[in-house]
């Protein structure tokens, strides 16, 4: 792979099948791979310790079986490790916490080429990059950055209130929902104001396909589907790999316990 698979199936306008990794040990993303069910894996980097060789791994890994992939960051420190994991192969890069069209601006900027078209930020670090291709002419460095795809979470009440705006910033590919944030931003547990935040959800995707950016929906099963794609929606992240953990060992070992208390 040399190419940015992700950016190639928008350019086609072909949906998206992602799900969320959180270990840095290549063999979780090569597991991902070998299902041949996933177009991309996404390491959530927001959620746990990472080293910057733990990037190259996860890229080199997804490579191997023809995915893309897509890291998620925290805010503060977003353009040097967006910066770090584009040179190290990520496809995509996801932010976090964003309140205004000028801070989504501002984040582009850091991921746009600095050349006298683009004007942009980001200059010429020589690594791996997609499929290890260093050395490569300047233009097409600068033409993998502009590649790259731009994903940027609406988890606060302030960038819903943003919301048009921050659609119509140029170069926002991909917008999701966060209602965990969303709900704490508004003072609320999600818990107790789940049809607010759906309605909220839904604003954001209407808005969203408006502008032609395409919004992506997390769900845990396949049967969520329908409800996301019924609005237009046809991005779906599938699951998570702590999660997925968290309730096999739950259900699984309070039903052994349950047998073994018995002996």
């Amino acid at each position: 792979m040399k190419t940015n698979h992700m950016r190639e199936m928008i350019q086609a306008g072909k949906p998206m099948i992602g799900t969320r990794i959180e270990s840095t040990w290549a063999v979780i993303t090569e597991i991902v791979g070998n299902t041949g069910k996933f177009d991309y894996v996404e390491f959530v980097g927001e959620y746990g310790p990472f080293a910057q060789v733990d990037l190259e791994n996860i890229a080199r890994a997804a490579e191997l079986f023809g995915m893309g992939s897509m890291i998620k960051l925290d805010f503060t420190n977003r353009f040097y490790v967006a910066q770090k994991a584009l040179a190290a192969g990520f496809q995509a890069i996801m932010f976090t916490d964003h309140r205004t069209a000028e801070e989504v601006r501002e984040s582009i900027w850091y991921m746009t080429p600095d050349t006298p078209e683009d004007g942009g930020r980001m200059g010429f670090p020589n690594r791996r990059w997609i499929g290890y291709q260093p050395g490569n002419p300047q233009m097409k460095y600068a033409q993998m950055v502009r590649d790259a795809v731009k994903v940027f979470m609406i988890e606060k009440k302030v960038a819903m209130d943003n919301i048009e705006e921050i659609c119509a910033v140029p170069g926002v590919d991909i917008v999701q929902f966060g209602p965990s944030d969303y709900s704490m931003s508004r003072g609320w547990n999600s818990s107790e104001h789940f049809d607010e935040f759906k309605a909220a959800e839904r604003e954001m995707i209407k808005v969203a396909l408006k502008h032609g950016v395409r919004p992506r929906c997390e769900i845990n099963s396949p049967d969520d589907a329908k409800y996301y794609i019924d609005l237009g929606v046809i991005d779906f992240c599938l699951g998570d790999e702590l999660r997925s953990h968290a309730n096999y060992w739950g259900r699984q070992g309070a039903a052994l316990r349950e047998i073994v208390d018995q002996l």
